[in-house]
């Protein structure tokens, strides 16, 4: 597996990018990535499916001066910026394999992501709701997923040190939840692990035996799909 820790100038690029790594990799030209990237502005990002007035406060964000993104792949909405880890996964389906299908692949990478992180905050560390991964009851990693034929994103956030108020300041409580989550506000059920990002990657990067850097990343691409995509209203506010 190939390794990419890069962060792109802007949040559309950032995502732009995980879309291209999928592409490439489905067409030939890349194959199985672990990408860490982190972003110092912050912005949301609500899931392929979301529906912005719903999931969003846009006023807030307006007032605020953050952008309202939408990423390619499902699950909720997220405020990300200075504080979280962005970590991104393409990897191989094969018929016989772990991933061949949503629910086992969900399963299978948060086993191994939660067996990574567990012993980096020396706490017993769960996989609950489809892709949350919690400390005690608290969420500190969201995640979500992308399927093509022969490969998948899998890609997710990791709280190591964000502002939780500007949570709620910029997100009603969301239309769907994980049961356990028992209808809590966003700063009692969200956590920080507060632990180096450096030492999250390391766990990931083992984990995952990504020790080869994937040189030359398709930037050109990258530009001209968040450019033509990521960057626009017609996308992001589609629902």
């Amino acid at each position: 597996m190939k390794l990419l820790d890069l962060t792109l100038p802007s949040p559309a690029e950032n995502l732009a990018c995980d879309e291209v790594l999928l592409d490439a990799a489905e067409a030939g030209a890349g194959g199985e990535v672990l990408r860490f990237w982190e972003s110092r502005e912050s912005f949301v990002v609500v899931g392929y499916a979301n529906k912005v007035a719903a999931e969003v406060n846009v006023a807030a964000c307006e007032t605020r001066g953050i952008p309202v993104l939408r990423r390619c792949s499902g699950g909720g909405t997220v405020v990300q910026g200075s504080g979280c880890l962005n970590y991104t996964l393409i990897l191989q389906i094969t018929p016989d394999g772990p991933l061949h299908n949503i629910g086992l692949a969900n399963q299978f990478i948060m086993r191994q992501n939660r067996a990574a992180l567990e012993p980096v905050v020396n706490r017993p560390v769960a996989a609950r709701g489809h892709t949350d991964l919690t400390i005690g009851d608290r969420k500190f990693s969201g995640n979500s997923q992308r399927r093509r034929k022969h490969f998948l994103l899998f890609h997710g956030t990791f709280l190591l040190n964000f502002d939780l108020a500007l949570v709620s300041k910029l997100l009603p409580m969301p239309s769907t939840q994980p049961d356990y989550r028992e209808h809590r506000a966003h700063t009692d059920f969200l956590a920080n692990l507060n632990v180096p990002a450096n030492e999250v990657k390391t766990a990931l990067r083992e984990a995952w035996k990504a020790a080869v850097p994937l040189k030359n990343p398709p930037l050109e691409k990258i530009t001209a799909l968040a450019r033509h995509k990521y960057a626009t209203r017609e996308w992001n506010f589609k629902f």
